[in-house]
């Protein structure tokens, strides 16, 4: 599948201070983007350095044509489906997923993962698997 990047940052979640300000900014710039359209919008992580305590980038996505796009690897993914109903959600969702590579349930590839904002509400984070 074909993803139009709306807008990106490069940042690292632990050495990079202005992380969450990045983010953040990023996804308030794509939201006007964003006012009219219906379908899933994405989260997308690429371009990563090593592994979870790398940089990587992260852009938001759609399923529209765009100037800027990415292809989503044909590969296995591994899905983890976020509580929305809990502001924390996502980051307890990836902290879960960082605990399961460390305990090495969890093989990553570091292709290509994403956030996946369906149309009625539900998160789910698709994790690229080896």
């Amino acid at each position: 599948m074909q993803l139009s990047i709306i807008t990106n940052v490069r940042t690292n979640n632990f050495n990079d201070k202005h992380v969450m300000d990045k983010i953040k900014n990023m996804w308030e710039s794509a939201s006007s983007s964003l006012t009219n359209y219906e379908g899933n919008v994405y989260g997308v992580y690429y371009d990563y350095e090593s592994n979870y305590k790398g940089d990587y980038s992260l852009g938001v996505a759609t399923e529209q044509d765009g100037e800027t796009s990415i292809e989503l690897p044909t590969e296995k993914y591994e899905i983890f489906t976020v509580d929305s109903t809990d502001d924390q959600g996502i980051f307890k969702a990836w902290s879960n997923i960082w605990n399961l590579e460390e305990s090495g349930t969890l093989n990553r590839a570091y292709t290509v993962d994403f956030e996946k904002y369906l149309s009625n509400g539900d998160i789910e984070i698709h994790i690229a698997v080896k």
